[in-house]
């Protein structure tokens, strides 16, 4: 696999077991490349939750807290998440808490902790709609790109906004001052129109502007060097690599390929669409050097007892998948519902532990913490 020079400077070395990442000169986002790559080789799955540290099915984090220990996922195998998730949306507004109402400290002070027990990170962006005020979700106008790209009248006001989320990017790192490397993924799922960057909403010339100028603000004006940068079209709209690749940024901005990809009705038409995905990505990926992942996938409220081991793993078992990411656990009482991964008392927690044991996939081991009261 031929990634892009940052990863080519040194190898280096896989984490597999507690403590945190191993001495590199490579910068941040190099050095992660290089452990996605070499785990990959080694044919490990890392799997991932969002929002997993802070809230779950029937909790949520204390505001005073200070450690970030509880987890549905710990919880049910005895194991953290390899991957844990979150989104900045909201951060564009200069909120305390973000669209799920999670402190931005908390986020922020959580990521280090995971980092630190050896995990990844991994970001996504519901930005708000800054032509018309609404929400990431608000589509009522196919003019929103085209009024932030250079030129457009809303420019000067979302580069305020790209200042925000790289100043919370740029802020992560631990107590002796070393800069986090994250799985950076925004504008994700734009082969639908459900977000106002989305398929109908812009012309592939200026989806592309708006990565371009995304990663020029980032990656060369501020110089963040701890950003992987990931591209992850909805599976539901990938019918061909042509697809897939109609509205990609290229690979001067791109480390990283992926698709999001939930359940909605039986196990073989969520099987099929997977696997229709997965060929389609890794014929991409291997095309252009890329690693590859599910960047979001799950079954809302896990209604088959054994779907960890008899769905989901089989479909992927058998692709050079970097990770898997199944979606948050709501706390809310009218939400109960919505959850992705499982906890103690649900019927396919069994199930779950059977697949966290899988030679293949990969968890955070507890390194002998003690949990928070």
């Amino acid at each position: 696999m031929t990634l892009k020079p940052i990863t080519m400077i040194a190898a280096f070395l896989a984490i597999t077991s507690c403590g945190g990442p191993q001495e590199s000169d490579q910068t941040p986002a190099g050095a992660l490349l290089g452990r996605l790559e070499a785990q990959v080789n080694e044919g490990k799955i890392m799997f991932g939750h969002q929002d997993d540290y802070m809230y779950g099915h029937s909790w949520k984090l204390d505001d005073d807290a200070t450690e970030y220990m509880q987890s549905d996922v710990f919880s049910t195998c005895g194991q953290y998440p390899a991957v844990y998730g979150m989104d900045l949306g909201g951060i564009e507004m200069g909120w305390e808490k973000n669209l799920d109402s999670n402190p931005f400290d908390h986020m922020r002070a959580s990521a280090v902790a995971h980092y630190e027990r050896g995990g990844v990170i991994t970001f996504s962006w519901h930005p708000r709609n800054p032509l018309t005020g609404g929400d990431a979700w608000d589509v009522s106008s196919d003019q929103v790109v085209a009024s932030i790209l250079p030129g457009g009248d809303g420019h000067e006001y979302f580069m305020t906004w790209l200042a925000k989320a790289a100043d919370f990017l740029a802020s992560i790192k631990t107590a002796d001052g070393e800069t986090v490397p994250v799985i950076w993924r925004p504008w994700h799922e734009h082969t639908g129109s459900w977000f106002w960057w989305g398929q109908k909403l812009c012309t592939t010339e200026q989806y592309k502007a708006l990565w371009q100028m995304t990663y020029d603000y980032m990656a060369i004006e501020r110089g963040l060097d701890n950003l992987v940068w990931a591209y992850s079209p909805g599976a539901g709209e990938l019918s061909s690599v042509e697809v897939f690749g109609e509205r990609y940024p290229g690979d001067d901005i791109i480390d990283m390929v992926g698709f999001d990809c939930y359940q909605y009705s039986g196990n073989d038409v969520y099987a099929a669409d997977m696997k229709n995905a997965l060929d389609i990505t890794k014929a991409f990926a291997d095309e252009h050097g890329k690693l590859m992942a599910v960047t979001e996938t799950g079954y809302e409220g896990v209604k088959d007892a054994a779907w960890w081991t008899q769905v989901l793993y089989p479909v992927m078992k058998d692709y050079p998948v970097s990770y898997v990411l199944v979606w948050r656990n709501a706390c809310d009482a009218h939400m109960q519902h919505h959850f992705y991964a499982p906890f103690p008392e649900h019927e396919s927690a069994e199930d779950f532990k059977t697949f966290s044991a899988l030679d293949r996939m990969m968890f955070i081991p507890f390194c002998g913490l003690s949990k928070n009261d």
